[in-house]
């Protein structure tokens, strides 16, 4: 069981998973992967009110995933790659750690293959 310090660092990453788990956020940050993108333009395909919308970007915004700055009536949204970075190399630990684990068992398998095959080798000259 995690202890609490690990839990309260984890907040953030948290964040930014449950961020991701939404497809209209995943759109949203694919979109400004392009570029700098005005609120109108990054809601346009998407066929849910602007306050809506506007939920999602907040929530992006929350976790760290977006920024935004606001020029006059114009509100303008680029992506900020940090907290992505850092899921990533969340995810790669997990990975490498998962890899390691096949290994072992696939190790284990070839383990106990060549023991069966030993012991159906003597059982056959017999």
């Amino acid at each position: 069981m995690p202890n609490q310090d690990v839990a309260q660092r984890d907040v953030g990453l948290d964040r930014v998973f449950r961020a991701l788990a939404d497809p209209t956020r995943r759109a949203v940050l694919e979109r400004l992967g392009a570029g700098p993108a005005t609120v109108s333009d990054l809601a346009q395909p998407f066929a849910m009110a602007l306050p809506t919308f506007a939920q999602h970007l907040k929530v992006l915004e929350a976790c760290g995933l977006v920024r935004s700055s606001k020029a006059g009536r114009v509100r303008t949204c680029e992506i900020a790659p940090q907290p992505l970075a850092r899921a990533e190399h969340w995810m790669a630990g997990q990975r490498a750690l998962w890899q390691a684990r096949l290994a072992q068992l696939d190790a284990y398998v070839t383990q106990l293959d060549q023991k069966e095959r030993t012991r159906g080798k003597r059982r056959n000259s017999r």
